[in-house]
């Protein structure tokens, strides 16, 4: 009896660790597609926690004596061990085992003539304690602060804050689609757009240096591909590189940040940070995920920062817990003239494949949209033209 539970338990633990594997690889093939669909590029996020599972099947499958198995077996542990092999490789540059992309800066961190320091939150809009994430907000002394699914609720808490930061941007919405602007550096030509979907807001303007210099600043929070809110990660992927071609026609100093839905490994950002020329601060420092706060073993980086090579990084953090789903991301960048020559080997250059991607993205997130709205609201929408940002004004701006 007792041998033949054992025997029944070998085999459950082989048909479990078979699974697994067979899943492991299928998580790791599936976003090899560039196909849109949610249940595709959903794929892309938690290639962390697929390696830990990989490296649970390896474990399990020699235990279990696979290599010994039929001709399944062995293959089953060199494709997962392939696997394995390709999602560290995808991860691995988001570690400190790698090269910074973006220089550290030598600068005293008090030097702040031309520095600026951003916060990039979150805050969950059904989340109603706002004590915690003014409490965070005062601590880490920014310059600006991003505030994405904020409602009128939120807008309401956060007033507090004109005092010490009297620049303010604000496209409050019901939808967890908000979005609010503090700055206490002078904002230039400040404007909310609605740039491939017509609840989802957007910053874009230029915030000013106490040393004069004009930074040009886009705050961004598109859908991301999930069936409750988008059922393809199109018009995701058209917002962010509609914004880096229109980055790439600019060559002062640039950031575009905000909670981006979606991860920085994957093949829509890996396009923007080519297409906007920009650098990711993450590279070589640490993967800092900031989603999701209340799970320590799902948790990849959605929030995200990126800025010209005319800045090299102070300073970069995440931030603690503030009640949301997302933990809020800091960064201080320093502006400085040789840097921009200092880290142009580090600067990614498109070809004209990814041109060619980008425009049809772009193009296909417009017609995406298209397709969603009646026949009048279609008719006047502008066609996509390259090198223009497409965008409506928030009335009353």
């Amino acid at each position: 009896m007792f041998t033949t539970l054992l025997t029944v338990l070998w085999r459950v633990l082989e048909v479990l660790t078979a699974t697994l594997g067979l899943a492991t690889l299928v998580a790791t093939l599936l976003p090899l597609l560039r196909r849109e669909s949610w249940w595709i590029r959903v794929f892309d996020f938690p290639r962390l926690q697929v390696v830990g599972v990989c490296v649970l099947v390896l474990v399990a499958g020699l235990l279990l004596d696979f290599q010994h198995e039929d001709w399944y077996g062995p293959a089953l542990l060199v494709a997962v061990a392939a696997a394995t092999v390709y999602q560290v490789v995808r991860i691995l540059p988001y570690t400190p085992f790698m090269r910074k992309q973006a220089l550290p800066s030598t600068r005293p961190l008090d030097d702040r003539d031309c520095q600026i320091s951003l916060l990039v939150t979150n805050v969950l809009m059904t989340n109603r304690d706002a004590s915690r994430c003014l409490g965070v907000i005062r601590h880490a002394d920014p310059d600006l602060i991003l505030a994405v699914e904020t409602d009128d609720w939120w807008l309401d808490q956060l007033r507090g804050l004109e005092k010490d930061y009297p620049y303010t941007a604000y496209a409050p919405l019901p939808n967890t689609y908000g979005l609010l602007l503090f700055s206490r550096l002078p904002l230039h030509e400040p404007q909310i757009r609605f740039l491939m979907d017509d609840d989802v807001p957007s910053f874009h303007g230029f915030v000013e240096l106490p040393c004069g210099v004009k930074v040009r600043l886009h705050g961004l929070h598109p859908k991301p591909p999930a069936p409750q809110e988008a059922k393809t990660s199109t018009r995701r992927d058209a917002e962010l590189l509609l914004v880096g071609h229109e980055i790439e026609n600019h060559e002062g100093p640039t950031i575009v940040a905000g909670d981006m839905n979606d991860v920085a490994w994957s093949h829509t950002s890996e396009l923007f940070r080519r297409i906007s020329c920009l650098l990711d601060p993450r590279i070589g420092r640490g993967l800092l995920p900031t989603f999701h706060a209340d799970h320590h073993l799902l948790r990849w980086p959605l929030d995200h920062v990126f800025h010209s090579a005319h800045f090299k990084v102070a300073r970069m953090e995440r931030l603690p817990h503030i009640g949301s789903d997302h933990f809020p991301i800091f960064i201080q960048l320093s502006y400085e003239p040789k840097a921009e020559s200092q880290q142009l080997k580090n600067v990614e250059r498109p070809d004209e494949e990814d041109w060619e991607e980008a425009r049809e993205k772009i193009q296909k997130g417009r017609q995406e949209e298209q397709e969603e709205e009646t026949g009048e609201a279609s008719g006047n929408k502008p066609p996509y033209v390259p090198g223009e940002l497409q965008s409506r004004l928030l009335p009353g701006l």
